[in-house]
């Protein structure tokens, strides 16, 4: 479930253009230029980063060793566990 929501994050935090670090709404500190992105939410815990490639394609990984790719709202998510969930236009699921 929590890789669901960080993978929710990721993509509602793709857009981050300020280079400043600022508070949202949820209480995680987010700092971002568009090209490079990260984050920590102090109540969990959590701490991600993220880069976006010259092909558009955004990697996302959190410090509890979850990683994801993705792009255009379509991605491939790992797990710490090594369990792997993906998203198409047409499907979604996990192994």
């Amino acid at each position: 479930m929590r890789i669901l929501v960080i993978f929710v994050c990721v993509l509602l935090s793709a857009n981050a253009s300020a280079a400043e670090c600022t508070k949202n709404a949820r209480g995680e500190t987010v700092c971002g230029n568009g090209q490079t992105a990260g984050g920590y939410n102090r109540n969990t815990g959590a701490a991600w980063t993220s880069q976006e490639n010259q092909n558009g394609v955004r990697t996302t990984q959190t410090n509890k060793g979850g990683e994801a790719k993705t792009m255009n709202g379509k991605g491939v998510v790992e797990g710490p566990g090594g369990k792997k969930c993906y998203k198409t236009a047409t499907s979604h699921g996990c192994n």
